[in-house]
């Protein structure tokens, strides 16, 4: 039965290009999730885009000599033709400063507001002494009040989970100059996370497919929710649509509000360009499914922060109240959180330089052996340390000679031997029990890929490979020329294993498996990829950016196994995957970060 699938796709921050620790955890995941969804008959949205407001994007303007405007606009670009290159399936990746996300996140804080859920209060506000600008509380760090962590930024403490205020750290200090930061009083709204304690815990206690870490988490925070800002003061954001705020040059969105409310904006902008209006809420509904995906440090955001909107917009917080003008819209089905990929121990940092741009990497080595890396060895249930030289043996043993080396000897010895898809005969036992194992393998690697189990999915998918391997080692086609019967057949029979190892393969290798379509006599779009469309603004007409988009829709692979045409024509392969130097396993190329 095919169903409505949301794929929420975490919002990349424009302050710079994106690294390889990023992808691993938004990127790959939700597009291995959305290209299979697709192949299995569902209906898919698959949305983001940049997030550009709040003070980090107006100090990296600084630094750069840009204005705020000129660095979201550079950097917008710069990661949608990184995410294009990787083949990221979206729908929509568009960006958080265009007039349709103004408009969608002014509306939903106005029912947040009518609702009773939205309150202004005074707090302690922590401005930098040498600028007078406002410090965002991620960019304030101490020492937690409570665990003692000293590590701890001004939002929340990493090591215990608590929710924090810049002024409770103790020896508070900005992380962008290392001064001291002022404290001032100053207004604000906050959003009531408390009254949404009780809601918010029944639907948490309905999540039981979740992976344990994400849900445990969730439900240790609930005790501890209190009142959180939702505006801050600064100049670069979106207006707050309320009297005696609207016109306030200083008060803003607080840029975590609006980002998360990118959503449902970049869904109600997707619906507006293809023409009807009313397109996203199909995915919205209670018969839909949404799946957010994202770094383990967004846990929160996604798992209690937005889910509150959302039941604070639909009336259904803890308070009461009506739906507001988006109707009852959908809390998610499932947060899909990654944990960390890592560099020799170390957190890939942009500032301390251990860092691989995702533009580095698809240069000197394509999109698929990333893909492939961060979804056989990436950070899925705990953190993962990438090293050049496990990258090396998995493109060289596992891409190269496994998968590489069984799709150019079986293509390779029937275009030789026949010219085209050999006519089985007589199948024996090793034949059938072989396509046996390959044809089972569409149940277990859907189911795993279905509950966003990416290890075990591709490690099945890669079973099937060695298996068929095996098979032709032991059954020594080449030696069959008195036999040319028994030779065709196993050769058709390896040839189906490859069609059907292929298609459990094209969520993780979209480049490669539409090579391997063409390898076997295929023509056509079999992996749809993204494109880059350059747009207007759809309330901003004088304003244009890049969005990234495709059509996933035609007649591309599906989630089964198909008969392979007897006949179809076969040319000589061209290498799948090119072996790395193994002396790359010990420093990587050049400009890889050295880390001691």
């Amino acid at each position: 039965m095919s169903t409505p699938v949301l794929t929420a796709v975490a919002w990349p921050y424009a302050n710079g290009p994106r690294h390889i620790g990023h992808v691993s955890g938004f990127g790959v995941p939700s597009d291995v999730f959305s290209r299979y969804m697709r192949m299995a008959g569902h209906r898919v949205l698959m949305v983001s885009g940049t997030d550009e407001h709040g003070t980090p994007i107006s100090v990296q303007a600084d630094k750069e000599g840009l204005t705020t405007r000129e660095l979201a606009d550079k950097y917008n670009r710069v990661i949608a033709e990184d995410l294009q290159g990787l083949g990221l399936s979206y729908d929509l990746f568009t960006r958080t400063t265009t007039g349709n996300h103004y408009k969608v996140v002014q509306e939903l804080f106005q029912a947040l507001w009518r609702n009773g859920y939205v309150a202004p209060k005074t707090q302690l506000g922590a401005i930098s002494p040498s600028t007078g600008r406002t410090l965002p509380d991620r960019y304030i760090e101490g020492t937690c009040p409570i665990c003692g962590y000293d590590g701890a930024r001004g939002d929340q403490c990493d090591n215990c989970g608590n929710q924090l205020d810049p002024a409770d750290l103790i020896n508070p200090k900005s992380r962008i100059n290392g001064e001291t930061p002022k404290f001032v009083e100053t207004e604000h709204l906050f959003l009531d996370l408390p009254a949404f304690t009780e809601s918010l815990g029944s639907w948490l206690s309905t999540r039981t497919e979740w992976r344990p870490n994400v849900l445990k988490f969730s439900q240790n925070l609930l005790d501890d929710l209190r009142p959180r800002a939702i505006t801050r003061d600064i100049d670069w954001g979106v207006p707050v649509p309320l009297d005696g705020w609207r016109d306030a040059p200083m008060k803003r969105f607080y840029v975590w509000f609006d980002a998360v409310i990118g959503y449902l904006s970049a869904s109600v902008e997707w619906a507006r360009r293809t023409g009807d209006a009313d397109a996203w809420k199909e995915f919205w509904t209670p018969d839909a499914q949404g799946y957010y995906f994202m770094g383990k440090d967004n846990i929160v955001f996604h798992s209690l922060i937005w889910p509150s909107l959302l039941l604070g917009q639909n009336g259904a917080g803890d308070k009461g109240g009506e739906a507001g003008a988006f109707g009852t819209l959908n809390l998610p089905t499932e947060v899909v959180s990654s944990e960390f990929l890592t560099m020799s121990g170390s957190k890939f940092s942009t500032s301390r330089g251990t860092v691989i741009y995702v533009r580095d990497f698809l240069r000197d080595f394509g999109p698929d052996t990333l893909r492939y890396f961060i979804s056989v060895a990436g950070p899925e249930n705990q953190d993962t340390d990438f090293t050049w030289e496990e990258f090396v043996r998995r493109t060289n043993f596992e891409l190269a000679n496994e998968w590489g080396n069984l799709v150019n000897r079986s293509v390779s010895m029937a275009h030789k031997n026949v010219g085209a898809v050999p006519k089985p005969t007589a199948p024996t036992a090793e034949d059938i029990a072989l396509l046996n194992q390959s044809k089972a393998a569409f149940a277990v690697v859907g189911d795993n890929l279905r509950r966003s189990r990416f290890k075990a999915a591709v490690g099945e998918a890669m079973r099937v490979v060695s298996a068929a391997n095996k098979y032709l080692s032991d059954q020594e086609p080449w030696k069959r020329k008195d036999d040319p019967e028994r030779r065709d057949t196993i050769l058709h029979t390896a040839l189906q294993v490859v069609s059907d190892a292929n298609t459990l393969l094209t969520p993780f290798l979209p480049h490669a498996a539409q090579k391997v379509h063409e390898a076997l006599g295929g023509t056509g779009v079999w992996s749809a990829q993204p494109r880059i469309d350059e747009v207007t603004d759809l309330d901003e007409t004088e304003r244009s950016y890049p969005i990234l988009t495709g059509d996933y829709a035609g007649e591309q692979a599906k989630w089964e196994s198909v008969d392979i045409e007897v006949g179809r024509p076969l040319e000589k392969p061209t290498p799948l995957f090119a072996k790395l130097d193994a002396a790359l396993g010990d420093t990587g190329p050049e400009w890889a970060p050295i880390v001691t």
